[in-house]
């Protein structure tokens, strides 16, 4: 397929693309434009050369894609560049503006060519790119950890704390020297504190001969199965495959394997908001650049103080109270006994999985939240390497039983040291005084 009469010129395929990078370089695409969800939809229906008639119809439904945003991009310079981008190939390409327009299936790639034994596959790339296999071999296996971060919100901390947080707006949950996860919040309920993940963005950065920079954004109603420039895997570097991404559910559930850090991040919507969760080892987990300025860290820190929520006072006015939301209005549809009984249904174990189901319930009324404590927990199940911990119970996080912290610990001996100090030094009461 060759653009225009002239021999030797750009082919359409790489025209399209080269426009689709271009219009993802664009810094000036707003959240609600939605331009960058139809430039990787393009990408990826074209990451391989077809017929014609496919391209053309890859276009047309592009085209469509970029008028159906026209609401909320318009006045912005990546849409408007779309729309010459897109006239332009049409013209060049004789595609009709009249057609089918249905999405081509993403092709099945040819199977790689067979490679004699010692030769190396540019999937496995160096060992470098192979985190178990890049540890020295006298070392001991990887400790691996889990965080989590799912409904209005609950926040699985990598050393296993359990927190509920309101954390609005925009927050870290991951940053360090091979990748950042931030995610967006946004209220659930007008007026209330509750508030739920809307978007979701993760940036893989370069790493050795394995991987370029990569971003990956979500937000609601948008799970791509891609990249942010429409790659599915690491780029063009040897280790490029060590970085992959899956599509497990369309629109549901993606996954991201990043094997050359070890690690596997799992990526769902539920309802109208997005869960996180992800396996990472230890060293990586600890891999900070500015330990002065890791505070923000939820999975590492967990919630700042003033941001946490003891939902043990609300599930007592809730019981009193036959189940308030957290703004004390009347229930959005669930009485506490309602809401317990329904996250029975998916939860029976009263662990703080299921503590977390009924708090959401009774706070938003939304039955979506049952299933996002369900499948956090699934997810706990699949990528936590201890499955003693599964399960977090309220007096592991509240409890008296609950293991002293370090901190504590050194408080509580400092004061046994300084009431001892006090009474080696004071004086010793006389008869009067006793008197």
């Amino acid at each position: 397929m060759v653009m225009g009469k002239g021999a030797g010129g750009p082919s359409a395929l790489e025209v399209g693309k080269i426009l689709v990078v271009f219009l993802c370089l664009f810094p000036s695409v707003s959240l609600q434009c939605k331009i960058l969800k139809c430039n990787s939809e393009f990408w990826a229906s074209t990451s391989s050369s077809g017929p014609e008639e496919e391209f053309c119809t890859a276009l047309r439904a592009y085209n469509n894609c970029v008028r159906r945003t026209a609401r909320t991009c318009r006045g912005d310079l990546a849409y408007h560049s779309a729309q010459h981008g897109i006239e332009d190939l049409m013209s060049q390409n004789n595609c009709s503006k009249e057609g089918p327009t249905t999405q081509p299936r993403a092709r099945t790639p040819a199977p790689p060519p067979q490679l004699q034994p010692d030769s190396q596959e540019r999937s496995d790339g160096p060992e470098q790119c192979h985190y178990e296999r890049s540890l020295h071999r006298q070392a001991s296996p990887p400790n691996y950890t889990h965080c989590g971060f799912f409904g209005d919100p609950h926040l699985r901390t990598f050393s296993d704390d359990f927190q509920t947080c309101k954390v609005e707006g925009a927050w870290p949950l991951i940053h360090n020297k091979y990748l950042s996860v931030q995610v967006t919040n946004t209220p659930v309920v007008p007026g209330s504190s509750a508030t739920a993940t809307s978007k979701l963005t993760i940036i893989f950065k370069n790493f050795q001969e394995c991987v370029d920079q990569k971003m990956y954004h979500a937000e609601t109603d948008e799970l791509p199965a891609a990249f942010a420039d429409g790659a599915k895997n690491g780029g063009d570097r040897h280790g490029a495959n060590t970085l992959r991404i899956v599509e497990k559910v369309p629109g549901q559930q993606v996954e991201i394997h990043a094997r050359y850090i070890g690690t596997t991040i799992v990526v769902r919507q539920v309802g109208r908001y997005l869960t996180f969760a992800v396996r990472m080892p230890e060293e990586v987990v600890n891999s900070v650049e500015d330990r002065d300025n890791q505070d923000l860290y939820l999975c590492l820190h967990g919630c700042p103080a003033n941001q946490r929520i003891d939902f043990r006072t609300f599930r007592a006015r809730a019981v009193e109270g036959h189940g308030l939301s957290r703004t004390g209005s009347p229930p959005h549809g669930f009485t506490y006994k309602a809401a317990m009984a329904k996250c029975k249904e998916r939860l029976p174990v009263e662990d703080l999985y299921f503590q977390s189901c009924v708090f959401d319930l009774l706070s938003s009324g939304d039955v979506n939240f049952t299933m996002a404590a369900y499948y956090a927990f699934e997810d706990v199940k699949m990528l936590h390497s201890n499955k003693d911990k599964y399960h977090i119970y309220e007096k592991d996080a509240f409890g008296s039983n609950a293991a002293p912290r370090g901190s504590d610990v050194f408080s509580l001996v400092l004061l046994n040291f300084l009431a001892v100090l006090l009474f080696i030094y004071s004086p010793l009461p006389t008869s009067s005084s006793l008197c």
